[in-house]
């Protein structure tokens, strides 16, 4: 069979087997095997293995399946500004339709605000698979599908359980607030009791001063958190490195001067009798 310019010939390609044109790309002419719908191939799967998903309905963009250095993934338009999006674990790129990937290039989705921060969590995937982040902590999710399904009151649960574990995501996170106490007297910020690695401390900007053994941390009142940190303050506990005394100078050596030997006492003189 001819295409009109010239002779058509079964390929293979990364997306199965299709009809194409010899003079490619002269003639993009292609045909994907078992797609009777689309006599022209308008949605089958090109030499270079791209493959029309459709458009997007709010952009008009084309929403393309193609196959990169890793694996196969999804692209909304073309150039620097395209949005593309890896397929998530599980997902093939035979069971994308047009629903899947405009779910996938929807992300990352905002859950809401969160209700102590009022900062927004959203949720999306990433290098590391499926997550949800606010204020910059990152918390994996088991699945995709919980992205597209997770509400406000899981997802603040979520973070809550991946901060108390003190590693709060790519960036080291912050340690759980358990109690904040207020604005530090002398500015500077605020002073807040967290759930360290080692235990219950209070922090203010760069000190860090650990509660007594056996202290319940809601028990702590701003006038202890004042004392504990001027304490840390003092043993050097700023944020600088700890001050080291200078070792005492040694005083010199004084010389010691002989005694001196009582003078022998001059025999007393004879009289003369």
């Amino acid at each position: 069979p001819k295409c009109g310019t010239g002779n058509l010939s079964l390929k293979l390609g990364k997306f199965g087997a299709f009809v194409g044109c010899s003079n490619y790309p002269e003639c993009s002419f292609t045909r994907q095997l078992g797609d009777a719908a689309n006599p022209n191939g308008e949605n089958g799967g090109g030499e270079d293995g791209t493959k029309v998903i459709g458009k997007d309905p709010y952009t008009s963009e084309e929403i393309t399946l193609r196959s990169g250095r890793f694996g196969p993934y999804l692209q909304r338009g073309d150039g620097k500004e395209a949005k593309r999006s890896s397929l998530p674990k599980g997902w093939t790129a035979e069971s994308i339709d047009h629903e899947k990937a405009l779910a996938l290039l929807s992300l990352p989705r905002d859950v809401g605000q969160h209700p102590e921060s009022g900062k927004l969590i959203s949720a999306g995937l990433g290098r590391y698979g499926p997550f949800v982040l606010h204020d910059g902590t990152y918390a994996n999710l088991e699945s995709i599908e919980d992205v597209f399904s997770i509400g406000l009151n899981r997802a603040v649960s979520v973070i809550a359980e991946k901060q108390l574990k003190g590693k709060g995501g790519r960036n080291g996170g912050t340690a759980a607030a358990l109690k904040e106490l207020g604005d530090h007297p002398d500015g500077g910020g605020k002073i807040v009791v967290r759930d360290g690695k080692y235990g219950p401390y209070v922090n203010f900007g760069k000190v860090n001063a650990t509660l007594p053994k056996g202290r319940d941390p809601q028990s702590v009142t701003i006038e202890d958190a004042l004392a504990l940190i001027a304490e840390k303050e003092a043993k050097g506990g700023g944020g600088k490195k700890p001050f080291r005394k200078a070792a005492a100078a040694k005083a010199p050596a004084t010389k010691k001067t002989a005694a001196k030997k009582p003078a022998a006492k001059k025999p007393a003189a004879k009289k003369k009798g």
